[in-house]
């Protein structure tokens, strides 16, 4: 049904950003926007709980998108936080393609698509 009060619902998502100059696999990218997605989302639940619950009655949208370079994901980790949205930085535990501690994924949000928009818009989708 229509809503007739010509107020607009938010639209929210998550963006996982994963570094490519580290030249990972694709089952490891897969398995680190894995573990990015969800230690963001329990972040969001615990932070704000209102944007994971509309993230999850909305189809929990995900883009995932590629930061050529450890500073530009800690870039859009330092906007996110600063923008007020709960993000997840991944560190490897090292056991395969690369050392141990190394940043691999960023994931921010569920939060409204328009902040998240502000901070990820300029990268390219992975």
């Amino acid at each position: 049904m229509k809503r007739n009060s010509g107020e607009s619902e938010e639209e929210f998502k998550q963006v996982i950003v994963v570094r490519r100059d580290l030249k990972l696999g694709r089952g490891k990218i897969a398995a680190q926007a894995a573990h990015a997605s969800l230690t963001a989302y329990l972040e969001t639940a615990r932070a704000r709980p209102g944007w994971a619950s509309k993230w999850l009655a909305s189809g929990q949208k995900k883009v995932v998108v590629a930061a050529p370079s450890l500073e530009e994901l800690l870039s859009v980790r330092l906007r996110a936080e600063e923008e007020g949205i709960p993000a997840a930085l991944i560190e490897d535990a090292g056991l395969t393609q690369v050392e141990p501690g190394t940043p691999t994924a960023l994931a921010i949000g569920p939060a409204p698509t328009s902040l998240i928009d502000k901070i990820t818009r300029h990268l390219k989708l992975l």
